[in-house]
């Protein structure tokens, strides 16, 4: 059978299609990754036609979709909805069955989910949502305040010896505090590095109330940044493991669950 995932977040909407057997092993036979916009109801409909298209499947093939994320219940074409939480952590096991920790560092929150050793099912979690501090769109922001790419965060911070603390944990106060030292004439690479450090503490605190199990998995977009993932493994002392593609765990996880619908 033919199913299909829908992960509709705040900044981005995934979509992917398995090809699903009796006995529920599974093939990828496309996914896509759209940005969400201010219409979640039609950025779940174009990311889904797009990853049709890449299966060269028609939506009539399709036997069953879950709907996942914050925009989930947008999308009157899912058979049924799932939490993000249930949705990360049926997609991570699938491609981590070994898993018991996953950070999942999204464009506006982030979440830590705590995995059954036995059932593979979520048994405790914390998320994140109420401020963008620690998210993909703090990186943006103070990459635009920096005018420096992004994309070059995780080299400037492997590459860069020192640092400076950034002591605010707010997006707006953290920009202020950063224009201040470039004012001040620090180096800019010293703020990055010290940028990715003050994110990675902020996720090994989420991390320490739920309760630190290896191995851990990171995920979402962030998860892509080179730096992030070094200086949590460096603040946890344990190895990450990152799937090929970060952003579609939550999509992957809700196309495998629909096969029960």
């Amino acid at each position: 059978m033919y199913t299909c995932g829908i992960d509709i977040g705040s900044v981005s909407t995934e979509a992917l299609i398995l090809d699903i057997d009796d006995k529920k092993n599974y093939k990828i036979l496309s996914y896509t990754v759209n940005k969400t916009g201010s219409d979640s109801k039609t950025a779940a409909e174009d990311t889904f036609n797009i990853a049709l298209q890449k299966a060269k499947l028609n939506k009539n093939e399709i036997n069953s979709i879950v709907a996942t994320g914050y925009g989930r219940v947008n999308v009157a074409f899912a058979k049924k909805n799932i939490t993000e939480i249930t949705c990360h952590a049926s997609g991570v096991t699938l491609l981590f069955p070994d898993v018991i920790t996953i950070i999942d560092i999204g464009g506006q929150d982030s979440k830590v989910i705590k995995i059954d050793k036995v059932s593979k099912k979520p048994i405790d979690f914390l998320m994140n949502d109420k401020c963008a501090a620690g998210t993909g769109r703090f990186l943006e922001v103070m990459a635009k305040t920096l005018e420096i790419d992004l994309e070059n965060f995780g080299e400037i911070f492997l590459n860069t010896k020192n640092k400076v603390d950034i002591t605010s944990t707010c997006t707006v106060f953290a920009e202020s505090e950063i224009v201040s030292l470039i004012g001040h004439g620090v180096a800019k690479e010293k703020i990055i590095k010290g940028l990715i450090y003050s994110i990675a503490d902020r996720i090994i605190s989420m991390v320490s109330r739920v309760g630190l199990e290896a191995p851990v998995c990171l995920t979402g977009g962030v998860a892509k940044n080179s730096g992030i993932s070094n200086a949590i493994e460096e603040k946890l002392g344990v190895k990450l493991k990152i799937p090929f593609e970060p952003q579609i765990t939550g999509a992957l996880g809700a196309a495998y669950l629909a096969s029960n619908y």
